[in-house]
């Protein structure tokens, strides 16, 4: 059974960062390809960031190039996403999937991904 837990979410300052973390379980983490994905308020999910299982060719939405990055450590089964220079457009729901459906470096797709909880990332101006 996939278990993702979530963490690092919280409130922050325009300008500020944060770095959430994702604690992954239940399945084979090192042959999975890995992502975040957020929800804004009265949007749908979408996605950030994702990592092919051999942390190849991510994936970055065009909304945070430059100022996200994502990373992956298969021998403790964890995937990290640090935001950097954040603004009030990234206040969302940051949710961890497993099991994404990657073009490497090009799309990822959540059509057959499991979900962590999600954690909230607010950011005032």
């Amino acid at each position: 059974q996939v278990h993702l837990v979530e963490s690092g979410g919280g409130s922050v300052q325009a300008g500020g960062s944060l770095r959430l973390s994702c604690a992954a379980s239940g399945f084979t983490f090192d042959i999975s390809n890995m992502g975040w994905f957020r929800q804004r308020p009265g949007k749908e999910r979408e996605g950030v960031s994702c990592i092919p299982w051999n942390s190849g060719s991510v994936y970055y939405a065009d909304s945070v190039k430059g100022r996200f990055t994502i990373s992956r450590d298969n021998a403790k089964s964890t995937v990290t996403l640090q935001m950097n220079n954040l603004t009030p457009e990234d206040t969302a729901v940051y949710y961890c999937a497993a099991r994404t459906l990657m073009v490497p470096g090009l799309t990822c797709s959540a059509a057959l991904a499991s979900w962590g909880q999600g954690t909230q990332v607010t950011v005032s101006s």
